[in-house]
């Protein structure tokens, strides 16, 4: 699918999306919203990142020993998402004829946005070093136990926690 068209199930993936957060926030288990985007390549990682991203969460799901269900946005979503773009006005505005000089610039001018309904952004600087040019290998791949759903599975699964 090319940028910028949008998918017939887009509609539809944002209600399951909406319907399947209310459901768990009514049974009181935890929701989590992740923005990432995939032409941002962190470090090394090309497509490598995403089955990182896999990895991770099957070992968080196996420490925790208990399912997580992950739920994508359609392709191209970001870019007509109101909200991000309503406030990264705001943090463009704060930060103008500012000069970018070093990380700890950027996080405070950021972290001062506040948009004109009272939004207020968190935000902070990840010291940590990360392992560049990480491949996962096959055999990793094996231990991450998905279920996809029946509706758009590449776009919904569960991952269920390895027995240890």
């Amino acid at each position: 699918m090319e940028e910028g068209n949008q998918h017939v199930d887009r509609n539809a993936q944002f209600e399951h999306i909406n319907s399947r957060v209310a459901r768990e926030m009514r049974v009181g288990n935890p929701v989590v919203s992740v923005d990432t985007k995939k032409k941002e390549l962190v470090e090394n990682y090309k497509s490598d990142g995403r089955r990182l991203w896999k990895l991770e969460l099957q070992r968080l799901a196996d420490e925790l020993r208990f399912a997580i269900s992950v739920c994508h946005f359609p392709p191209g979503t970001s870019k007509w998402n109101k909200v991000e773009h309503r406030l990264f006005s705001f943090i463009s505005t704060n930060w103008r004829g500012e000069p970018l000089t070093d990380y700890e610039t950027i996080v405070r001018l950021i972290a001062n946005t506040t948009t004109a309904t009272g939004l207020q952004v968190t935000c902070r600087l990840d010291r940590r070093k990360y392992a560049v040019g990480r491949k996962i290998s096959d055999e990793e791949m094996k231990r991450v136990k998905i279920v996809k759903d029946k509706f758009h599975g590449e776009w919904n699964y569960t991952l269920l926690p390895v027995s240890q």
